[in-house]
């Protein structure tokens, strides 16, 4: 089996060498993946629903708010995404997807299980949440307040 590895930019194939950067999912990480790209949006879309149905699980999340969290997903589409658990995704979709799962490692990584898993749902005093919780203040805001909230985590945990 010829196996793919990217080091610095440079592509080597056909042997194994020691590096970080293996290919995932086919796209190299020096390299933004071009969610536009119907290729990448199947290629990417079964990890992505896998991904989006643990973390509203582990969330405990109702139906109506992870179709809200998905942008407005119908509710015969999202029982069709859970009732398959794979398919192809959109570039918004996909968007929203990669910002949750990386709320949920920064709230795994700041958090006990037990907190970051329920600090979604949780009432918070942070003056941009203005009493309400995350998750309130996501559906509300969409896309831009999800980014808001996967920033604020980073930055308490000292990332970038």
């Amino acid at each position: 089996m010829d196996v793919e590895y990217s080091i610095s930019g440079v592509r080597f194939t056909g042997f194994t060498v020691a590096t970080v950067n293996q290919l995932a999912a086919g796209i190299a990480w020096e390299k933004q993946a071009d969610l536009s790209d119907k290729g990448v949006q199947k290629r990417l879309g079964p990890a992505a629903i896998k991904a989006f149905l643990k973390i509203r699980s582990l969330w405990g999340l109702r139906d109506e708010d992870a179709r809200h969290l998905l942008g407005g997903m119908s509710n015969g589409a999202f029982y069709e995404l859970k009732r398959r658990a794979h398919g192809t995704l959109d570039q918004d979709r996909l968007t929203r997807i990669s910002i949750l799962a990386g709320i949920f490692k920064a709230l795994n990584i700041l958090y006990s299980k037990k907190l970051a898993d329920h600090w979604v749902q949780l009432a918070n005093e942070n003056p941009m949440f203005e009493g309400e919780s995350p998750l309130a203040y996501m559906i509300k805001g969409g896309q831009p307040a999800m980014l808001r909230v996967r920033q604020l985590l980073d930055s308490r945990r000292g990332g970038r």
